[in-house]
Order: C-alpha cells, then sequence, then structure tokens
C-alpha cells in the first residue's frame, strides 16, 4: 500500500539510492571486516584488546584520519541499524515490535532490555570486527575473550563470509528472478 500511494520521484529516485546506499555500506563494511582478518594474520597487534593510554583527540584511531574517522561513525550506525532490523525481523521477536497505541507494558519493558543490551552489545561488536580502535569509556576492550585469537578470527571471517554472501544473493536477485520467470514459462 505504501509503495503503491509513493511519488515517482520516490519510486525512482529514492528507492534505488536507497538500496544501492545500503549495497555500498554492506561493501565497505565487508571490506574492512577483510582488512582487519588480513592485519590479525600478520599483526598481532590487530587483536581488540585494550589500547594504551592514548589522550582523546591527540592521536588519530583511524589510518585515514578524518575521513575514515566519520567513515567509522557511519559505520557503526549502519550496524547498529542493521542489528535492530535484523533484531526484530526474526521469528522469536517479531511479537515484541510495538504497534502505535496498542503496546502493553510488559512489551514495552521488553523493547527496552532488547535494545539496551543491543546497545551495549554494539561497541564489542565494532571492536571485535576492527570497525573501530575506540575503547569508549566502557573499557570494552579488556574482555578475556577478546586476547583470543582464533574467537577472534572465526568471528570476523563469519561475519565477512555471511555479509558477502547477503550481498552477492541481493545483487544477484533481479537476475536468478528472471532466470527463474524466463525458465518456468519456458517449460
Amino acid at each position: 500500500e505504501l509503495r503503491r500511494r509513493a511519488s515517482p520521484w520516490q519510486r525512482n529516485l529514492g528507492y534505488p539510492l536507497a538500496m544501492l546506499g545500503l549495497l555500498v555500506l554492506t561493501g565497505i563494511s565487508v571490506l574492512v571486516v577483510c582488512f582487519h582478518v588480513l592485519e590479525l594474520l600478520l599483526d598481532e597487534a590487530a587483536m581488540p584488546r585494550g589500547t594504551q593510554a592514548a589522550a582523546l583527540g591527540q592521536v588519530s584511531f583511524s589510518v585515514l584520519g578524518s575521513f575514515g574517522a566519520v567513515l567509522q561513525v557511519v559505520l557503526i550506525f549502519y550496524l547498529m541499524l542493521c542489528s535492530v532490523v535484523g533484531f526484530y525481523s526474526s521469528p522469536p521477536f517479531t511479537r515484541l515490535l510495538p504497534r502505535r497505541q496498542d503496546t502493553p507494558l510488559p512489551k514495552i519493558i521488553g523493547n527496552c532490555v532488547s535494545l539496551l543490551v543491543l546497545s551495549s552489545a554494539l561497541p564489542v561488536f565494532s571492536r571485535t570486527l576492527g570497525i573501530t580502535r575506540f575503547d569508549l569509556l566502557g573499557h570494552f576492550g579488556r574482555f578475556n575473550w577478546l586476547g583470543n585469537f582464533y574467537l577472534v578470527f572465526l568471528y570476523n571471517v563469519a561475519f565477512a563470509a555471511l555479509a558477502a554472501l547477503c550481498l552477492a544473493r541481493e545483487v544477484t536477485w533481479a537476475a536468478r528472478a528472471e532466470l527463474l520467470r524466463a525458465l518456468g514459462e519456458g517449460t
């Protein structure tokens, strides 16, 4: 219903640009994580353990300087949105999705707890994937398991592989649908 009521500008320009932005951000995320995997293999300093006490503003946490810092912030917000959308899209939690003027208090509390857990996991998630080296105020880099090379390596490889698989599936979806439609009509 919303797609039918959308203006031609939204349908022809807005949706394709949004889709292109999502594909670009996913691709950049995969590239950053792939570089982090290579960095993990070559240098032990790439492990997401706690950083030295560097004063904020005196040391750049990004190799690319200011552009890299902005890119890190954009990727972290993108991963945050992806995790929230993925959480509410998963079958066990679709019932938790709030409805306008029809959300009971236990459901509101469940949403608050869920969002709190997701937001608390985001710094560890982005640090483990190598998206940022910034430690925030919570000292998230001091978890013992962040020093386990195999766990961090497998986490990065799994993220890169699954994100690349989703990216490839999304990019090739139209071609596959057209091919299946053509094969279905030909038989």
